[in-house]
């Protein structure tokens, strides 16, 4: 979901709030209460956005004042600030996507006819906006082509936390686009494997099977699109743990897998399967010869270098 507008947003300020006025506020006969960035404390709060403020003035003056005429004073340099953010500033990043790569229904080999690409991959921004005042976008979106580039440094960051839509990314025998700089990270990908994997993976799955089993009570039939893919997950974490290498197409357990997804298997054949898996991982965790952790100085150097890079 959207984040309010940074100027206007949508959410009752409380008592308390210190406020700086947008605007000037003059008596019935012309005289000026205060100037425009005068600054104050709000004492009543409306019950909704459609009613004014009461604001308490520095001389002990209240005055009454609709949302879109006060602006919170710990946020006025932050709307300051981006006011003056060059308004092309994410669209020139695009230009900057130097790795995509296809994840999804066609990577797994799980597609169909109709079935969305998914592209994913990261973008690596030019040093002179990395250094500059503006915050840069963590990720570039665009749901209508079903497109997503992570910002260099949060796609490593995510990587190392062993986040499997990123380990995917890297691992994906679909890539369309990969620079050198983004090929020397999918040389190194093995450095973001640790036991972290049987963390993420099967901490998520079991949170989200909770959802599901909720959904069976309360509507009769879990998502099953969703239900397959937790499955797939704890079948590429397991693989991911014995072998060191994150397993993205799923041929041997297509038929399976797709039959959930229409939901021609039921919610019990599911959950059992699911549980014998977390046994399964269970099994892989003790026996992996994967490290504790990831390698975060390999991940450091090459995000240092790929900043230098950029210069």
């Amino acid at each position: 979901m959207a984040a309010p507008n940074a100027a206007f947003p949508e959410w009752i300020l409380p008592v308390g709030t210190h406020v700086v006025t947008r605007i000037e506020i003059r008596d019935p006969r012309g005289e000026l209460l205060c100037p425009a960035g005068t600054v104050g404390k709000v004492v009543r709060s409306p019950v909704d956005s459609t009613h004014a403020y009461r604001v308490l003035l520095p001389n002990g003056r209240e005055i009454s004042l609709q949302r879109q005429n006060l602006s919170v004073r710990k946020l006025i340099q932050q709307e300051d600030l981006e006011r003056t953010r060059p308004g092309d500033l994410d669209r020139d990043l695009w230009d900057r996507v130097i790795y995509r790569c296809i994840v999804g229904s066609m990577a797994y080999g799980l597609a169909r006819e109709g079935s969305d690409i998914d592209r994913r991959g990261f973008y690596l921004p030019p040093a002179e906006l990395h250094w500059s005042l503006f915050d840069l976008p963590e990720q570039l979106e665009n749901k209508e082509t079903e497109e997503c580039y992570w910002e260099i440094r949060k796609f490593i960051t995510m990587a190392l936390k062993a986040n499997p839509n990123v380990l995917e990314c890297l691992y994906t025998p679909i890539v369309e686009h990969s620079t050198p700089l983004a090929d020397e990270l999918l040389a190194g990908r093995s450095a973001f494997l640790s036991k972290l994997i049987y963390q993420t993976y099967n901490g998520y799955v079991m949170s989200q099977f909770k959802k599901l089993e909720q959904d069976v009570l309360t509507t009769g039939a879990p998502r099953w699109k969703h239900a397959m893919h937790l499955i797939r997950l704890l079948l590429a974490g397991i693989t991911a743990l014995r072998e060191g290498t994150i397993p993205v197409r799923v041929e041997e357990h297509r038929d399976r897998l797709l039959a959930i997804k229409r939901g021609e298997t039921s919610w019990q054949e599911v959950d059992a399967w699911r549980l014998a898996l977390h046994e399964d991982f269970e099994h892989a965790f003790a026996a992996t010869a994967l490290p504790d952790r990831p390698d975060y100085d390999w991940a450091n150097r090459f995000l240092v270098k790929a900043r230098r890079s950029a210069v």
